[in-house]
């Protein structure tokens, strides 16, 4: 089992800048590439940014491509998304999740758990 806790959202001026954390329980974080969804009310949750495993590689939704980054510490058992250039089309609530399906099977929406999600507001 493995439960996972956001933090780091909040309200930010677009252009601004926010960094997420997911802290995760257990023993076997690093067996388990990482990933961050969002969704708004009346849309259905979409993906945003996944690492791998290893921390080796990433992949990124459009949308996010070159303003928004995963990272990861293994030994904190923590991962991260840094989000620059934010815009009011961000808005969402943040989502972290852990799958042993890699980087697809996140990019498919496919997760093994899920954490409770975190508010990002961009607003002036």
């Amino acid at each position: 089992q493995v439960q996972l806790v956001e933090s780091g959202g909040g309200l930010v001026q677009p252009g601004g800048s926010l960094r997420l954390s997911c802290a995760a329980s257990g023993r076997t974080f690093s067996m388990y590439a990482m990933g961050w969804f969002r969704q708004t009310p009346g849309k259905e949750r979409e993906f945003v940014s996944a690492i791998s495993p290893s921390g080796d590689f990433t992949a990124d939704a459009d949308s996010v491509k070159g303003r928004f980054t995963s990272s990861r510490d293994n030994a904190k058992g923590t991962t991260y998304l840094q989000m620059n250039s934010l815009n009011p089309e961000d808005t969402a609530v943040y989502y972290c999740a852990a799958s042993d399906g890699g980087l697809r099977g996140l990019q498919m929406g496919m997760a093994n758990y899920w954490g409770q999600g975190t508010q990002v507001t961009v607003s002036s």
